[in-house]
């Protein structure tokens, strides 16, 4: 071997990109088990998944708080028990609502696995909402939001929503205080009992999992139809985009900058332009090196970071680009995000651009797939969705093999910007 002679460089397009594939088991319940194996560090990560999401809501802000609280007290414990029990062995169990769905997730070495899934057991299974835990929430929640309608990015996240779905859709609806004061323990206990039921359970484990998993899970969540059997039906509900398409909103009198967000409605990552809309939007404003940055940040000095992005809903997406520019640049701001459309739309791509953002998203998935929770995560996401690996393999092959012309085509037909809402909070 000469060792003179440097090795070839070979582009990340080049690499033969696999997911790997998970194990799934049936808990004696019917509960659906996927798993992801790795030997590489004695921890892992369990995540429990419902339908339990804002969609389902009757009334806003159920979701999240019925969610949130299930973690602060049992029949047999406080939040303190149960909090101090978690960390004693270092251990985390997090929660989160989204639109479609909720999540219990519990991070922790393997060999304290069997101590912390009773644990989990009773957060699922047994909370009682307490009274003095939900008007805590309450008044936290309403002092948060209080503090960040203060804030301009945060004012402009909320309306830009409300302008492309309607304010009474799922991906629309903000929180209020009058909706803080409006939750009853009732309402969330009503809830849970309906979305938290076995039957609507899947559970999603990576890591390095003791030989008895499948037994401790059987043990803990598989060995009855705990919280009854509840069918949950996904209504299709009607999207209601604002009439008008500008907007101007005065937030802060005192502020030095303004909040930017140009938007619209596009089709849902089902549709065959999702994926190929996916590396446009990279060269458009998707990553540090992108047009806008180079524009708007770079040449121009508007702001410190522009972004644009595909938001990844179910029923509908949206194409965002958002920043935070100084006042009396603002409208400068909107028009050059229009000229870059625009040259997207009149000018093909050079080839020396596209290769480079082709390495740079091949490059970001093969993080991406760097251990065992980041590729649950991944199935995760396919299997909740319908969708398979070769969902996965199709949009590796897209980002590997579009040309500039099909990118021209697709900025033709999405980047026009009468089709963009626009707003400024200052």
């Amino acid at each position: 071997m000469n060792r003179s002679i440097p090795p070839a460089i070979k582009d990340a397009v080049e690499f033969d990109i696999s997911l790997k594939p998970y194990e799934k088991f049936t808990l004696d319940n019917g509960i659906p088990v996927y798993v992801v194996k790795s030997n590489e560090q004695d921890t892992l990560q369990l995540e429990m998944v419902f339908p339990a999401g804002t969609w389902y809501e009757n009334q806003s802000m159920q979701a999240q708080a019925t969610n949130f609280l299930m973690k602060t007290g049992t029949s047999k414990h406080t939040a303190l028990e149960i909090n101090e029990s978690i960390e004693y062995y270092g251990a985390y169990l997090n929660r989160n609502t989204y639109h479609e769905n909720a999540t219990y997730t519990l991070h922790c070495l393997t060999k304290h696995t069997d101590v912390l899934l009773p644990v989990m057991q009773e957060v699922i299974l047994d909370p009682v909402f307490p009274e003095e835990e939900l008007n805590i929430y309450k008044q936290n929640q309403k002092q948060k939001l209080a503090v960040n309608l203060q804030k301009c990015d945060f004012v402009a996240n909320r309306f830009i929503d409300q302008y492309l779905f309607g304010e009474f859709h799922p991906y629309g609806r903000v929180s209020s205080m009058m909706g803080y004061d409006a939750l009853q323990r009732e309402i969330l206990e009503g809830f849970y009992k309906k979305h938290y039921t076995y039957n609507n359970c899947k559970i999603f484990v990576a890591g390095n999992l003791p030989d008895n998993m499948i037994e401790l899970l059987n043990k803990y969540f598989g060995s009855s139809k705990w919280n009854g059997e509840s069918k949950i039906q996904r209504l299709d509900l009607p999207i209601q985009p604002a009439e008008e398409k500008k907007f101007r909103i005065f937030n802060d009198e005192n502020g030095v900058q303004g909040a930017v967000r140009i938007a619209r409605p596009f089709p849902n990552r089902y549709h065959p332009d999702f994926p190929k809309m996916l590396v446009l939007n990279t060269i458009f404003g998707g990553y540090f090196g992108s047009r806008l940055m180079s524009n708007i940040r770079e040449e121009k000095g508007y702001t410190y970071g522009i972004y644009s992005q595909l938001y990844n809903f179910r029923q509908v997406s949206a194409l965002n680009i958002q920043t935070e520019a100084g006042r009396d640049v603002c409208e400068a701001t909107i028009a050059e995000v229009y000229k870059e459309m625009e040259q997207l739309q009149n000018v093909p791509i050079p080839q020396e651009e596209l290769d480079l953002v082709r390495n740079y998203m091949i490059g970001s998935i093969l993080g991406d797939l760097d251990g065992a929770f980041q590729i649950i995560q991944r199935w995760k996401n396919l299997i909740l969705n319908d969708l398979d690996e070769n969902y996965f393999y199709n949009n590796i092959n897209i980002i590997k093999t579009i040309t500039a012309e099909e990118l021209q085509h697709v900025a033709k037909q999405y980047m026009s910007p009468a089709d963009f809402y626009e707003l400024v909070v200052i």
